[in-house]
């Protein structure tokens, strides 16, 4: 019987009484009512962790940063996020998404606010540090939930719907962030301290939404029916089980398997290019000449064009035969746009360049999330996941910290675009020779 068949007599009932399920219609219910809310609280934490990037348009003259000092204080964000990575996303294991994700969104809203009342880059990177700490988790533990709520062949489109969030972050955010920026003097408050108070505060009111939105599994939905819930969870359970017996589903599994540490290291290139780009890309803009809110709308563009493209290559990558080609294929085509970009002076051309190294990061990012959670289950999943996302963020404190370096010995960007494209196109040959599943045997 063929697969389109099969689905066409799902909803009937069987020869037993038993009601059958179409897997269509029920996965379907379940994107509309997860994700939309998964993606919102995506948007918020991403803003929450490149806003300073709008921020240090007039905060560093205030503060007396060195663009050493904010590129050092910016990348402390994963150092933070590096040292609780693992732990927060065993605690999501074992007390659940809702609860463990309304603590992390809360957390991170109250000290992303308290950045507003820096004084110096001590007070700055003390922030940074504990805005890390705070949000740790929250990424690794949507990738853990979705393996709570969608079986393989579901998975991969769940996770591009999910990274979506930010290109979103940066069309909406860019062009709010610089009009923010022009609000100096409201309620007695600098206009990058009315931004960053503003900017957290969504953080704050999803996180409490979470805890009566975001149910921890399928038998504790009350949108899903009777048979719904056990479908799909006899569904996960068969495919999880599967897993562990050829991958093992314990923590010390994914310690083990040489793919996870592979994987990781493709995931620091590719952070390391899209956080750099994303914090530093206001100033590079600054440089021809435009005010803080016209900054913010040309910022926004590469991110409109990489949205389009990240859910074009995400499809095509789902429809072809080895997805390790897709995803490093992207992350290649990123690195020599923006090598190109870095000897352009024309502002237009400069921009086309870094637009294709956006999007191309952005297709890289859509489609690389698959690969682990193929693989990976359980107290695996949990631990590799994690350790994936938290070896990954390392390039967000690498990248910014030594563009500020470079860029503070050279006075420009040239050489620090470079050094950001050899690292994407290292995580190129890390994902080819390294990610290719023969190797974990």
């Amino acid at each position: 019987m063929s697969q389109t068949q099969e689905i066409k007599l799902q909803g009937h009932a069987s020869a037993t009484g038993e009601v059958q399920v179409d897997e269509q219609v029920t996965m379907k219910k379940v994107l509309r009512r997860l994700i939309p809310f998964i993606l919102l609280c995506y948007v918020v934490s991403y803003l929450d962790r490149i806003n300073v990037g709008f921020a240090a348009l007039t905060m560093n003259k205030d503060l007396g940063l060195t663009p050493a000092q904010f590129g050092l204080g910016a990348g402390l964000f994963f150092i933070g996020y590096f040292f609780f990575e693992i732990p927060s996303n065993l605690a999501l294991h074992k007390f659940g998404a809702r609860m463990w994700i309304s603590r992390i969104m809360i957390s991170w809203g109250l000290i992303s606010m308290a950045t507003a009342f820096v004084v110096g880059p001590k007070s700055f990177a003390l922030a940074r540090f504990l805005l890390g700490m705070a949000e740790a988790g929250f990424t690794p533990g949507i990738y853990l939930y979705f393996t709570k709520w969608f079986p393989g062949a579901w998975r991969g489109k769940a996770t591009a719907y999910f990274l979506v969030g930010i290109p979103i972050a940066n069309i909406i955010g860019s062009p709010i962030s610089g009009a923010l920026m022009e609000l100096h003097g409201m309620w007695g408050f600098k206009g990058w301290q009315v931004l960053l108070l503003l900017e957290a505060l969504p953080a704050v009111v999803l996180g409490v939404m979470c805890w009566f939105l975001l149910p921890d599994s399928p038998s504790k939905a009350n949108w899903l029916s009777k048979s719904e819930k056990g479908w799909l969870e006899s569904k996960l359970e068969t495919e999880q089980s599967s897993l562990a017996a050829r991958h093992g589903n314990k923590l010390k599994d994914a310690f083990k398997n040489p793919r996870v540490f592979a994987l990781a290291g493709a995931n620091f290139c590719g952070i390391l290019g899209s956080l750099s780009i994303g914090l530093w890309l206001p100033q590079i803009i600054k440089e021809f000449g435009l005010p803080s809110h016209q900054v913010g709308l040309v910022a926004a563009f590469p991110y409109v064009v990489g949205a389009i493209a990240m859910t074009v290559w995400a499809k095509l990558a789902d429809r072809g035969g080895n997805r390790l080609f897709f995803v490093a294929g992207a992350i290649s085509a990123a690195a020599v746009s923006l090598s190109v970009s870095a000897f352009l002076h024309d502002p237009l051309l400069k921009m086309l360049a870094i637009t294709v190294a956006v999007s191309s990061i952005l297709s890289f990012q859509a489609t690389f999330w698959a690969i682990p959670s193929a693989f990976l289950t359980g107290r695996a999943a949990a631990g590799g996941l994690a350790l994936i996302v938290s070896i990954g963020n390392l390039g967000g404190f690498v990248g910014p910290s030594v563009i500020g370096f470079i860029r503070q010995e050279t006075q420009g960007f040239t050489y620090p675009l470079l050094f950001v494209s050899a690292a994407l196109l290292l995580g190129a040959v890390i994902t080819l020779v390294f990610g290719n599943p023969a190797r974990s045997k």
